[in-house]
């Protein structure tokens, strides 16, 4: 099968894009409003940029339902913060929960029975019950399309992050075992870390080195 993109509508390209990119990480992210209004939210369009300085970003979407943008995008732009909560397989359904569409005074941390924390260096809190976070100033906000199928690309500067001693190995190596994070798949479909292969990567050619 060959598919031109504008012969189908953004439904369906969606469905073809989520269905074969995948598994994705999911970015839990923390959000205030310009009244200190907290708002928490999963994004499985969401990944690292770069490690110098820690860069991360997440893609949120217009709403298909009435083609507004979602209240995340509204409180990073407006604050310029937001923190990403990782997301263990304990943490699933409370995540799951928290992906409700509903007006920007609903309480999703109440309705999923979480727990907030302060954060170190910014205004957005943190999941209490989850493993890892990390808080972020946005670096820049890209506007892809504002109309229903498009979205923006906000991308952030990671300046703290919080892990559970039991998830570490040493100072910098996670153990998975212990974090078991939960990758998303297509339509109501995740995906557990249980089956994992390793490979060691050919040596590098670079600089002269065998």
């Amino acid at each position: 099968m060959e598919i031109t993109p504008s012969d189908l509508p953004h439904q369906s390209i969606y469905k073809i894009m989520t269905g074969s990119i995948l598994p994705r990480p999911i970015g839990w992210i923390t959000s205030v409003d310009i009244h200190g209004n907290v708002n928490l939210a999963p994004f499985s369009f969401f990944n690292v940029v770069c490690a110098n300085p820690p860069t991360v970003l997440f893609c949120p979407l217009i709403r298909g339902t009435d083609g507004s943008t979602k209240d995340t995008l509204n409180n990073v732009r407006a604050t310029g913060e937001f923190v990403v909560n990782i997301v263990s397989e304990e943490l699933l359904s409370a995540m799951n929960a928290t992906s409700i569409e509903a007006p920007p005074d609903f309480n999703e941390v109440e309705f999923a029975h979480l727990t907030l924390e302060s954060s170190v260096t910014v205004k957005p809190p943190r999941v209490k019950e989850s493993p890892i976070h990390f808080e972020c100033k946005v670096h820049q906000i890209i506007d892809i399309n504002d109309q229903p199928g498009g979205g923006s690309i906000v991308i952030g500067t990671v300046t703290h992050i919080h892990a559970e001693e039991r998830v570490m190995l040493g100072q910098d190596k996670i153990n998975l075992k212990e974090l078991k994070p939960i990758g998303r798949l297509m339509g109501s479909a995740y995906s557990r870390t249980t089956d994992i292969i390793e490979m060691e990567r050919p040596k590098t050619l670079i600089g002269g080195k065998v």
